[in-house]
């Protein structure tokens, strides 16, 4: 709450939220009392009361203004979102960054990732690509082996990969990883498209 007031409000307060850099204004709210539409009144001649049955008198409504801004909602977002896990063992240190959007508010839903560049791989992964991405975005990649790309889709918040390897090519079924969980399960390659858009509608 507020101690000191703008000279048409008698109550304001802030929400905020606690950034790395410490807490920030996110909105602020005001109640302006009747100044607003008082004024109004008192200049365009016009009547702006209100009638209240139940009270059976008139009045001016007051003015509740609030004020929110869209870069600092991202940036809350993407503070909330951004979080860096150890996930060393006895045998080796390691950790990962990892963007954990809401799956509909990702940049990229989906990521397809074929194991080889070889082997017919590459082909039925753009043919899932060509499937999907009239739906939601969808991001493909080959370079490099097959963890570093999940690392790399896990930093910017992708909460999919699929990966086609060579049993893809015998029973049509792919390897689906989940971003929070690293989650891997074996799942039909035909349920993919279904699969994400579950997960990523309002």
């Amino acid at each position: 709450d507020h101690v000191k007031l703008a000279h048409y409000a008698d109550a304001a307060c802030d929400i905020e939220y606690d950034f790395p850099m410490g807490f920030k204004e996110l909105e602020g709210i005001h109640s302006r009392t009747d100044f607003d539409l008082k004024n109004h009144q008192q200049f365009s001649g016009k009547k702006l009361t209100y009638f209240d049955t139940e009270l059976n008198q008139h009045y001016i409504p007051y003015v509740v203004e609030t004020s929110i801004g869209l870069d600092r909602t991202f940036l809350m977002l993407l503070s909330e979102a951004y979080q860096e896990e150890d996930l060393s063992t006895e045998e080796k240190q390691d950790a990962r960054v990892v963007l954990k959007l809401p799956a509909m508010l990702a940049p990229y839903k989906l990521a397809i990732l074929p194991l080889l560049k070889k082997d017919g791989l590459p082909e039925i992964a753009k043919e899932l690509m060509a499937e999907c991405r009239g739906s939601f975005k969808c991001f493909y990649e080959e370079k490099d082996a097959i963890g570093k790309r999940y690392r790399r889709m896990d930093a910017i918040g992708t909460p999919f990969c699929v990966t086609i390897d060579h049993q893809t090519k015998e029973d049509g079924t792919v390897t689906i990883r989940h971003r929070d969980s690293m989650l891997q399960e074996r799942v039909a390659l035909k349920d993919i498209k279904q699969i994400v858009l579950n997960a990523v509608q309002y």
